[in-house]
């Protein structure tokens, strides 16, 4: 009897990675590609992700049993009901200030969606432009859609920033009777089985012609899949963006926070525009990782830098004229990166103290993985400014949503 394998593809800012496990969740295959175009472009998701299935060896995808898909949260874009996108996206970092007063109306009782970063603040403006005869679909879910040609279903966690109820199971009262609710997908619980690979695309890749597609999560919820976060544990991303989350014991609902079901616990947590993608601005990898050699963690720089990737902020301030601050610049490019770290260290201390003040604790222990895991003398600069010990994760985004796949039912 041949292996069965079981699939994440996670699809991030930059780039796409694939993992491939087998039954005993062992990683037997990873790969990853930079998008070819802007991420806004869709189309630029579905060529990474032509790539990806492109060079997996083919007794491995001819026998990948279940796939799932993670994206950014809060990433939006419209389509037409054959999938096809009418522009691009809209991206998780945008802020969309054009339609303030409806989007108060239609959230009297969602306070959490009052943010110009809000998936609803996004859609109202894609309905604007395109109108009501068209799909709003996140990341990840109009990537399921391409791979099973119906894009009918969104994952649960996906759309809470569009105003999904996880405890009510249903939309805002508001949204009823609105003449684009039509435009809404037909919400899934994650991990949950939603079809079968379309024929002509699994003909395409040499891909398992009785591949399952299971319902996704957001790309920090597969972060926290792959880590097995305990209760007294607290997780940073840090990815382009800094992401921090913590299990809780009841959901909250705050402005900047999102709530999240997670293999049957609350999470909630925040994501800051700041992260390493200010790093590459200024730097290559090869530069970051010279230049941290040359930092001495214990000092201090004394520059206070508010290293935003741009203009605007949503957690753990939600303030969409934010400006960042980036200079001014030393000579010296290890104290420049040095500083940069220092910022992105204090923005994740503000991020944890505001966690702290809704859930009235802070974690023993923070996981850290993403690029910036990696980086020991940044892991040493957060560990001083937040005080909490820090320990980094091997494992990828795209692992725990493998093992979203391997879980699905």
């Amino acid at each position: 009897m041949p292996n069965k394998f079981f699939g994440g593809l996670d699809f991030g800012t930059s780039g796409a990675r694939i993992s491939i496990i087998n039954i005993h969740k062992e990683l037997i295959y990873s790969n990853s590609v930079v998008y070819q175009e802007s991420f806004k472009n869709p189309n630029s998701w579905i060529s990474s992700c032509e790539t990806l299935l492109d060079r997996v060896p083919i007794d491995i995808k001819s026998n990948l049993d279940k796939l799932a898909i993670s994206g950014t949260s809060g990433t939006l874009t419209a389509c037409n009901i054959k999938g096809e996108p009418l522009g691009e996206a809209i991206p998780y970092n945008q802020a969309c200030n054009e339609h303030k007063i409806l989007l108060e109306s239609l959230t009297s009782e969602e306070e959490h969606l009052r943010t110009p970063y809000s998936s609803l603040a996004k859609a109202l403006k894609l309905i604007n432009k395109y109108g009501t005869k068209i799909l709003l679909r996140h990341q990840s879910d109009w990537i399921t859609g391409w791979f099973l040609k119906d894009w009918t279903h969104g994952e649960e966690g996906n759309n809470l920033k569009l105003g999904w109820d996880l405890q009510k199971e249903s939309w805002p009262k508001s949204y009823l009777n609105t003449s684009w609710q039509k435009c809404l997908p037909h919400i899934v619980k994650s991990g949950q089985i939603i079809g079968q690979v379309n024929f002509d695309l699994a003909e395409r890749f040499n891909l398992n012609k009785k591949l399952i597609l299971i319902s996704g999560t957001t790309d920090s919820n597969a972060s926290l899949i792959a880590t097995g976060l305990g209760k007294e544990d607290g997780l940073t991303v840090l990815g382009t963006t800094i992401v921090v989350k913590k299990i809780i014991d009841n959901p909250i609902k705050e402005k900047g926070i999102t709530s999240h079901r997670v293999k049957g616990d609350w999470i909630c947590g925040g994501a800051s525009n700041a992260g390493c993608g200010i790093l590459s601005k200024f730097f290559s990898d090869l530069e970051i990782k010279e230049l941290s050699r040359q930092i001495n963690p214990s000092k201090n720089t004394s520059l206070n830098l508010l290293p935003l990737n741009s203009k605007g902020e949503r957690f753990p301030v939600i303030n969409s004229n934010l400006e960042p601050i980036l200079g001014p610049r030393p000579v010296s490019d290890s104290l420049y990166l040095h500083a940069l770290f220092e910022g992105l260290a204090k923005i994740e201390l503000k991020g944890w103290e505001k966690l702290s003040e809704l859930t009235g604790s802070l974690p023993k222990k923070i996981i850290t993985l993403g690029g910036g895991s990696k980086n020991p003398q940044w892991r040493k600069i957060r560990e001083k400014i937040i005080n909490i010990p820090i320990v980094s994760c091997k494992k990828t985004t795209s692992f725990g949503t493998a093992l979203l796949a391997i879980h699905a039912k």
